[in-house]
């Protein structure tokens, strides 16, 4: 796991560099294209455990029951506040077990590297139902909300009344079913998420761009997904940016199907960027 650990956070190199590039080019469009998509060995994924993840649930107010499993920093100082990171989970794990949620990505958050580096505070919901759904497969499509995605919303809320959280630093996240989530979520609660970081999932309306241009977007998607196609997230990225959105990029995997790419789920890259993001602070938003 160390070398998986090694290898993810050189990707951060690269990352700025296309950052970089991009911010120097004559016209930035907030698209960096990854030439090919890195592997990891699937039996590390496996071998990971999901030990230390709590378990809860919470019934929202339209009567959705969401069973949650919950992870605290490795040591809490009474006087802090730490990150809280929602982990949104695809379509394949929709239930009722609380378990089926802990996939490969969200039992990562639980890796000895990870922990060590991120004193964080991380939410896995599971959904009984979707947490969102598709129009029509209309090129590019576009992804809607649900009653399930809206109650564990409010599951969230719960979580942070409940412990040392900072609500300036609240940040969303998730594959397939649970990228489209991310992408919804900050719609839903605009008050809620300092920043988003959606994989492979479809995007919402592109009326809705305006709404998003001051949210620190990172969205994660391969080329050759024919799954959840890239063209959704290439519009709405385009759409916010076009609305003044400049904190909007898209990282494209050349050749990546509808799959994590192996410099995320130990990538120190993303989650580096990701915790550098805050909302802004009352006075702040006055100023605006």
């Amino acid at each position: 796991m160390t070398s998986a650990f090694r290898k993810a956070a050189a990707g951060g190199f690269a990352f700025l560099l296309s950052a970089a590039l991009g911010a120097c080019a004559s016209v930035d469009t907030g698209i960096d294209r990854i030439g090919s998509a890195p592997v990891l060995d699937p039996a590390v994924l496996k071998s990971l455990p999901d030990t230390g993840f709590e378990a809860g649930e919470f019934r929202a107010k339209n009567d959705v029951r969401i069973p949650y499993r919950w992870l605290a920093p490795n040591s809490l100082d009474p006087d802090d506040r730490y990150p809280l990171v929602v982990v949104m989970h695809s379509s394949g794990q929709i239930g009722e077990d609380n378990a089926a949620q802990l996939n490969g990505f969200a039992r990562t958050w639980a890796s000895p590297e990870i922990r060590a580096r991120y004193p964080v505070f991380v939410l896995v919901p599971q959904f009984p139902t979707r947490s969102a759904e598709y129009d029509d497969p209309a090129k590019p499509q576009l992804a809607r909300g649900t009653a399930a995605l809206t109650a564990a919303l409010e599951a969230v809320d719960a979580f942070v009344a409940e412990h040392p959280v900072d609500r300036r630093r609240i940040y969303v996240t998730g594959f397939s079913m649970g990228g489209s989530a991310s992408w919804l979520s900050p719609l839903l609660r605009p008050d809620l998420f300092a920043a988003a970081v959606p994989m492979s999932g479809i995007a919402p309306s592109r009326e809705s761009a305006s709404r998003l241009t001051g949210l620190p977007i990172l969205a994660l998607h391969g080329d050759a997904d024919t799954e959840n196609p890239i063209d959704s997230d290439r519009a709405m990225i385009a759409a916010i940016r076009a609305a003044g959105g400049e904190r909007a990029r898209l990282r494209e995997y050349a050749g990546l199907d509808h799959r994590v790419a192996g410099d995320v789920f130990f990538g120190t890259w993303w989650r580096d960027w990701m915790f550098d993001q805050r909302r802004p602070k009352p006075e702040e938003k006055s100023e605006e």
